[in-house]
C-alpha cells in the first residue's frame, strides 16, 4: 500500500525529548510511590509549566503522581491547587497545536527492528487502570508506540485527568504517542454523560474556560490510524463512499455557488482518500450531510450480518458485516482492523458477537484477516445502576515485528479499591450511553 509522504511519522529520538527540561531534584514522581498506601499525606506543590514549554519524563511522572494523589486526597473543588488554570491553558495550546497538524489518517512507520505499537481501547475515566496501564506495558519510548482508540472521558469520574495526562505524553513524545478520537470527544456526548459537569466542579468559576478548551482540542485529535502498513485502526471503525453530483446552475448567473448533492446510490465502503478529506473539526460528527465519514468512523459497529447498511439502533454510523472486512483488508492490503467503542453492556445486546469480559474479542476472522475490538476499561461502567457488575478485565493489544499483525492481547483486572466520588452524570436514568440519541441536541453551534 503506498502512503503519502506528507502524511509519515518521522522518527523522533527519545534522548532529545528527555534532555528538553531539566530534572528537578525535589520533584515526588509516580513510580516512587506506585500504590495508594504509600501515597503521602502531605499535598504536593502544584505543578508548574517548564519556561522553555518543553515538557521531560520527570516532569510527567510527577504528573501522575500529582494525578493519583490528588483522586484519593482532595476535593473535586480543589483540583486547581495542584493543576492549575495556566498550566491547564498551556499544555492544551501546545497539545492542540500538534493535533490540528496531523492528518485525519496517521501514517504510523516503525523506526526501529525492535520497535513494538501498544493499542489501547476505551478508558473512559479510569485514571487509576490508565495508571496500570502504563506500567503494565511499558511507557511510551523510542521503541515503543502508543496508539490511543478515543473515549478518554465520560462515564468515570477522572476524564479530565485521563485526558490531560495523555495530552502530556503527546506534547512529550508526539511522534512515539497517537491520540485519536472517540465518539464520547464531542459536545453531545460530554454535556450527557458527566464531563462537562466534571469539568465545571473541579474548576469552578474556569470551569467554562477549561470545558471549551477540551472541546476545541477534541476537534483535533485525529480520526484514524495506519501501522505499519498493516493494521488500520479507528475508534469505531468503517465509513461509507460519500458519492456527489453537482446540482444544476442557473443561466446567466455566474460565479453562483454550485450545490453538491448525495447520490442516492446504495451503500458502499469509502476510500482511505475520502477518509483524508473529511472534515473532522466539528464539535459533533453530523449524522446527515455530505460529511458523514467523521461519524462514521466514531460510531460505526461491526455486525456477523453480511453488508453495509444504517446503525439503527445508535441513530448515526453503519452497521459492516464479514464481507465488508474482507473487502477493506484486501482493497487496502491491510491485516488488522483494530477498533474499540463497545464494552460489556454494549455486547450484551449484540446477538452473535463476543462479549467483553476479557477486554476484547476477535469479531471477523476472514480470509486477508482479522477484525479486533479492545476495550481498556476494566469494571465498566464506573458507575452502575445493576445490582451484579459486569466485572470485565480490560485490554490492550500489543503489535510486535516484523509483521505487526499477530496481536498480543494483554487483560488486566481493575485496580481496587477506587477513591470514593459522586457521578457527574445520572448513571440511574443514562444507562447505555451510546444508545437513543437525541439527534436534534447534536445540532451545535459555537461555543
Amino acid at each position: 500500500m503506498s502512503s503519502d509522504d506528507s502524511n509519515n511519522i518521522s522518527p523522533i529520538s527519545r534522548d532529545a525529548d528527555v534532555d528538553a527540561c531539566s530534572p528537578s531534584s525535589t520533584a515526588v514522581t509516580y513510580s516512587d510511590n506506585p500504590s495508594p498506601s504509600s501515597l503521602p499525606t502531605i499535598a504536593p506543590d502544584p505543578l508548574s509549566w517548564p519556561p522553555d514549554g518543553k515538557l521531560c519524563l520527570e516532569w510527567i511522572q510527577h504528573l501522575m503522581f500529582v494525578f493519583e494523589w490528588s483522586s484519593r486526597n482532595l476535593a473535586p473543588s480543589a483540583f486547581p491547587s495542584v493543576f492549575p488554570v495556566p498550566v491547564f491553558d498551556a499544555l492544551v495550546l501546545t497539545a492542540s497545536k500538534i493535533l490540528h497538524k496531523e492528518p485525519n489518517c496517521l501514517q504510523i512507520n516503525t523506526p526501529d527492528s525492535d520497535s513494538t505499537v501498544v493499542v489501547v481501547g476505551d478508558l473512559h475515566g479510569q485514571l487509576h487502570d490508565l495508571l496500570f496501564l502504563l506500567q503494565d506495558a511499558g511507557f511510551p519510548a523510542q521503541n515503543r508506540i502508543f496508539v490511543f482508540n478515543g473515549d478518554y472521558v465520560d462515564r468515570g469520574a477522572w476524564g479530565l485527568e485521563t485526558f490531560l495526562l495523555l495530552l502530556a505524553w503527546k506534547v512529550f513524545m508526539p511522534h512515539r504517542v497517537f491520540l485519536l478520537r472517540g465518539n464520547h470527544e464531542s459536545k453531545y456526548c460530554t454535556s450527557t454523560y458527566g464531563f462537562e459537569k466534571e469539568v465545571l466542579a473541579k474548576y469552578g468559576d474556569k470551569g467554562k474556560h477549561v470545558y471549551r478548551k477540551c472541546l476545541g482540542c477534541f476537534e483535533g485529535l485525529p480520526l484514524a490510524s495506519i501501522i505499519a502498513e498493516r493494521v488500520y485502526t479507528a475508534h469505531g471503525g468503517l465509513f461509507r463512499s460519500i458519492s456527489v453530483t453537482p446540482s444544476k446552475r442557473s443561466k446567466g448567473k455566474k460565479n453562483r455557488r454550485i450545490n453538491l448533492v448525495p447520490e442516492a446510490n446504495t451503500l458502499c465502503l469509502g476510500s482511505l482518500e475520502e477518509l483524508s478529506k473529511a472534515r473532522r473539526s466539528v464539535l459533533d460528527p453530523p449524522w446527515e450531510g455530505l460529511n458523514l465519514i467523521p461519524g462514521d468512523v466514531l460510531w460505526s459497529d461491526p455486525s456477523m450480518k453480511p453488508g453495509l447498511s444504517p446503525n439503527k439502533e445508535r441513530g448515526i454510523g453503519l452497521l459492516w458485516g464479514p464481507d465488508c472486512t474482507e473487502e477493506f483488508l484486501k482493497r487496502f492490503k491491510l491485516k488488522l482492523i483494530i477498533r474499540s467503542h463497545e464494552g460489556p453492556d454494549a455486547r450484551e445486546k449484540r446477538p452473535g458477537l463476543g462479549g467483553m469480559d476479557e477486554g476484547y474479542t476477535i469479531d471477523h476472522d476472514v480470509e486477508s484477516g482479522k477484525l479486533i475490538t479492545v476495550f481498556s476499561a476494566p469494571d465498566y461502567p464506573q458507575f452502575q445502576a445493576t445490582e451484579e457488575r459486569y466485572n470485565n478485565k480490560g485490554a490492550y493489544v500489543v503489535l510486535k515485528p516484523p509483521g505487526f499483525d499477530n496481536p498480543e492481547f494483554h487483560s488486566f483486572e481493575a485496580i481496587t479499591p477506587r477513591p470514593k466520588v459522586n457521578p457527574y452524570y445520572d448513571f440511574e436514568e443514562v444507562i447505555d450511553s451510546d444508545e437513543d440519541l437525541d439527534l436534534a441536541s447534536m445540532v451545535t453551534t459555537d461555543l
